[in-house]
């Protein structure tokens, strides 16, 4: 059981296969900002901001890869991620992450079920997308 991003790195190192992390970065629109009248179901669309992959080894921390994708762009409440498993010892390259990375947006974008990610808010904590 994956409970918190360092968790996800533990478990990334040690498959038998080099593993590469698909990073989805997104935005959710339309969700209250007032905390006393955030209920435990929230609504509102998501939507992709930016997207990167990386081999677990290059992620320091959680707290190194919120300040770099802050770096970027603050614009973001979410981190959705998706491993990409290698073969014959040889972790997948940035260019065999590509075409996955541009299905994880368009599914967002498209409104596809989000189950089959693991899902964290800037503050680490697990979220569970419902449709």
């Amino acid at each position: 059981m994956i409970a918190n991003f360092s968790d996800l790195l533990e478990i990334s190192v040690s498959q038998d296969q080099p593993q590469r992390l698909l990073l989805l970065f997104a935005n959710a629109e339309g969700v209250s900002s007032n905390p006393k009248k955030q209920r435990k179901q929230q609504r509102g669309a998501i939507s992709p901001v930016m997207c990167v992959d990386k081999l677990p080894e290059e992620i320091d921390s959680f707290k190194a890869l919120v300040a770099e994708a802050d770096n970027i762009s603050k614009e973001w409440n979410f981190i959705i991620i998706a491993g990409l498993s290698g073969e014959n010892g040889v972790a997948p390259t940035t260019e065999d992450a590509d075409p996955y990375l541009n299905q994880m947006a368009n599914g967002l974008t498209m409104g596809e079920d989000l189950s089959r990610y693991l899902i964290f808010d800037r503050d680490e904590n697990p979220i569970v997308m419902q449709q």
